[in-house]
């Protein structure tokens, strides 16, 4: 897990609400929601079943995704990999949450 304090040293925003962590070298994990055109999860299932590099697990999900990938590795390879989703024709949307460790003070 990531904690926060003292591992990311500052959020940079990028225009249309992106954020990037920087200067973060450790293995992390990240959710990744996709949407996808209608009729077309199974084929985008396959073609991220062959991205294999940083995905771990791929799950064909209900609610606002279609899709949900669990991602583990550095932070330029989610970014990286998040980036690839979205050159797949049939994907419209990409949501990313980076886990996190937050002291709360307990």
């Amino acid at each position: 897990m990531v904690n926060v304090r003292e591992s990311i040293n500052f959020l940079q925003i990028y225009p249309r609400n992106l954020y990037q962590i920087q200067n973060h070298n450790e293995s992390m994990q990240a959710l990744c929601l996709i949407t996808v055109k209608p009729g077309k999860v199974d084929s985008v299932v396959e073609i991220l079943k062959k991205k294999r590099k940083t995905s771990k697990k791929i799950m064909i999900v209900t609610g606002r995704a279609d899709i949900s990938v669990i991602l583990r590795g550095k932070m330029d390879q989610i970014n990286q990999m998040v980036i690839d989703f979205k050159k797949v024709k049939d994907i419209v949307t990409t949501e990313t949450l980076i886990e996190v460790e937050v002291d709360l003070g307990w």
